[in-house]
């Protein structure tokens, strides 16, 4: 039996959960809503709100799971990637709660985490099985042999898919996060209204720059037009631009497949999310035979619950690190 208390706090949630024996019984987030007034977070205002709210959200994760600090076995945090001040936060405070109560340190890869989130609920995939793992600062296929032996596979040579949703909302004039707007304004649009160019990148990697510049020209041309082009073609224009971003990621990952011969397939991340991927990956799964495999939607954006689980399969292995840890910006996968 072990009962670990997990602190995620690699960007702007901070977020806590319990883990007692492999079954996550809390997960808070406290999200931060102040950085909706600059289009973007701003990583000081992170790290400060951090510190306010790190406390309550502890507090209320051993409430909702009717655990003492006592009852602790061990504490695992986010070490990057992320924000430094905002891992600086974590870190330092799961070091401090630690050493309170002389439990040991489990210190967790964000990335290998976002995979592990498919080891919280069943079905769970089998080994080895493929991982698209997307996110704001991250895009990549993963072959994963077990809970800690994966291999990047592929990967973006510049931006990442979240960063394609969020840049172009900005050029939109979408509110932040615009993301999950695009994803509500597509539903309601056709999919194949525009075209924008795609990338030739060979073997597994993607690259999103050039999509980000093809939306940008395309969006400038139609405005010097028609000044109203965006606001009367919105969701055709989010349906144009998702089907895109969709076609990319998934064209890899079938090629992926095909190459390592898997049909265990996976989504993690925080573009997991996005409606439009997840039912494109469905149709994909039934034409090529796959067992799919979609986190639920509150563990696909950053949260502890996924922290917790990474943590439970290391502290199964005896794997600790010691009081001179340190946050890590960017960490080696």
């Amino acid at each position: 039996m072990s009962v670990i208390l997990a602190i995620e706090s690699s960007c702007d949630e901070t977020s806590v959960a319990i883990c007692n024996n492999g079954k996550i019984t809390a997960n808070v987030i406290a999200n931060q809503t102040i950085h909706q007034n600059y289009g973007g977070v701003i990583p000081e205002l992170a790290s400060r709100v951090h510190q306010q709210n790190i406390v309550p959200v502890i507090h209320q994760a051993l409430l909702n799971a009717k655990v003492t600090k006592n009852q602790l076995d061990a504490v695992a945090f986010t070490q990057g990637p992320g924000l430094l001040g905002a891992l600086l936060v974590g870190v330092s405070f799961a070091k401090s709660f630690a050493l309170a109560l002389d439990l040991p340190l489990i210190s967790v890869n964000h990335m290998h985490a976002h995979i592990l989130a498919h080891f919280i609920d069943d079905p769970k995939p089998s080994f080895p099985f493929l991982c698209l793992t997307v996110s704001g600062g991250h895009s990549q296929i993963v072959l994963v042999k077990s809970h800690f032996d994966m291999e990047i596979v592929g990967e973006t040579l510049d931006d990442a898919a979240g960063e394609a949703f969020d840049k172009t909302a900005k050029i939109l004039n979408l509110p932040y996060p615009g993301g999950p707007l695009i994803d509500k304004h597509a539903r309601d649009g056709n999919p194949h209204a525009f075209k924008f160019g795609e990338p030739q990148i060979k073997d597994l990697n993607y690259s999103f720059s050039g999509l980000k510049t093809s939306i940008l020209y395309f969006i400038r041309k139609m405005e010097k037009e028609n000044p109203d082009f965006v606001a009367h073609h919105l969701n055709d224009i989010c349906a144009s631009v998702q089907r895109s971003i969709v076609h990319i990621l998934l064209n890899k990952l079938k090629k992926a497949a095909k190459q390592y011969g898997i049909k265990e397939i996976a989504i993690a991340g925080g573009v997991s999310a996005n409606s439009g991927l997840r039912f494109a990956l469905q149709q994909m799964g039934e034409e090529f035979n796959w067992n799919i495999y979609i986190p639920a939607f509150e563990y696909c954006t950053d949260n502890a619950a996924m922290i917790a689980i990474a943590g439970h399969y290391k502290y199964l292995n005896n794997d600790f690190v010691g009081q001179d840890v340190a946050p890590l910006s960017r960490m080696e996968f």
